[in-house]
């Protein structure tokens, strides 16, 4: 057996076994001076006040001193494009001197930039710089993360990326969930051919790549992929298997929430543009939201989604990065943490949840990530501070100093 005891707080945000909502969101289970057995699988066996599993460990527990710091579970990242070719820091720049996403698109760059560079790596370099990637989200806390193709646009492409996705997390400590995103944007060889790129979707890529993702998504946009082929897309990938996640109301407000919740999509991701008539689909229909706050920061726009209304409806509202190299390249939940509080004004708590349990939930794996209970996973971080609310507070630092996946120490600064 192996504990960990001598924190400062074990913040274990335990709870009922689903996503939380309204004031459950800004509930924090945590306890002074706690103290946590787990087994070598990594399977968490008792979490309690330290003198009690002191007096009840097995003779033999090896024992890992915390130095007084606040132990918190593992982030978990449900949107981002971890693995992808080359950069956009000159698209960057572009923005900077005023040029819209939509105007450095229509010139070639934005997804299609990155397609280029995609297609021209090979498996083995996507899966170095997915890689890199997934130790840099690593070192801000993240233990688990989700991560999308949708930068090779051709079932070859689409194939290769997804397997490098796998690979990384093979190859990591980090665990990834992969996802389709086949309808993220036409390739330069389907200009004026939307129909029939919607049918190699359909026809020819989710059969290849069923095996490889668990979920399937779509950037809903009239310029990108309508309602209707969404529909086709996700019809054709849940026979294959695929659960359902989308990309909607980012630029415009189009029906994407209302699309979502037709569907019973998992989540709605982005939703900077949707209304109150959004939010109410999402409710009744109670897929969790994944909202995106960097994107918007990064992307220097200024309409974030509606948090409070969402949480006020009772939506299990989900903070990711949408960590990707055009309008989104930050690994570091944290800040996106304190962006949700500052821009979206959540609270810090709210936030934690939001980027731990809700977001384990919303890649159907609240059963055995997202908290510190028995039965669940051990993956935690140390954090080296007086209170969990400081991780959104110190906007910008590495704060973790360990990282534990599975009850092993995988990463310790310094």
């Amino acid at each position: 057996m192996i504990g960990v005891r001598g924190c400062r707080t074990l913040v274990t945000l335990a709870g009922p076994a689903r996503p939380r909502v309204g004031p459950e969101l800004d509930t924090l289970a945590a306890i002074d001076d706690g103290a946590m057995l787990f087994d070598g699988s990594g399977t968490i066996r008792e979490v309690g006040d330290r003198s009690h599993l002191e007096a009840i460990a097995p003779a033999g527990t090896v024992w890992h001193d915390a130095g007084g710091a606040v132990i918190c579970p593992g982030f978990v990242d449900a949107h981002t494009h971890l693995v992808f070719a080359g950069n956009r820091a000159n698209e960057f720049d572009m923005r900077c001197r005023g040029a819209s996403y939509s105007e450095i698109a229509a010139g070639g760059g934005g997804i299609r930039s990155t397609m280029r560079a995609v297609r021209d790596a090979t498996e083995e370099e996507l899966l170095a710089a997915g890689t890199r990637h997934a130790w840099w989200m690593l070192r801000n806390g993240t233990t688990t993360a989700e991560a999308k193709s949708g930068y090779g646009l051709s079932v070859a492409d689409e194939v290769k990326l997804l397997r490098a996705i796998r690979r990384v997390g093979e190859d990591t400590p980090l665990d990834v969930v992969p996802t389709f995103l086949g309808a993220h944007a036409l390739p330069p060889e389907f200009d004026d051919r939307r129909e029939a790129y919607v049918e190699l979707v359909i026809d020819a890529m989710l059969p290849a790549v069923a095996g490889l993702a668990a979920f399937a998504d779509a950037f809903v946009e009239p310029k990108y992929f309508d309602a209707d082929a969404a529909r086709r897309i996700m019809a054709a990938a849940r026979k294959h298997g695929l659960g359902v996640r989308l990309h909607v109301d980012q630029l415009t407000r189009s029906g994407g929430a209302e699309l979502a919740a037709e569907l019973e999509a998992k989540t709605a991701d982005h939703l900077e543009q949707t209304d109150a008539d959004g939010i109410a689909a999402l409710a009744r229909a109670e897929v969790q939201p994944v909202l995106l706050p960097a994107s918007v920061y990064a992307l220097g726009l200024a309409k974030y989604p509606d948090a409070r209304a969402m949480i006020a409806a009772g939506l299990a509202v989900v903070v990711a990065t949408d960590f990707n190299p055009g309008s989104s390249p930050t690994p570091s939940l944290p800040m996106a943490m304190s962006l949700a509080c500052t821009q979206m004004r959540m609270t810090s708590v709210e936030a934690i949840l939001a980027s731990t349990v809700n977001a384990a939930y919303s890649l159907d794996l609240g059963d055995r990530i997202g908290s510190l209970e028995v039965g669940k996973r051990a993956d935690f971080l140390l954090l080296p501070v007086e209170d969990v609310r400081e991780v959104a507070y110190w906007f910008g630092v590495e704060l973790v100093t360990e990282v534990w996946k599975a009850g092993q120490c995988v990463f310790r600064r310094g």
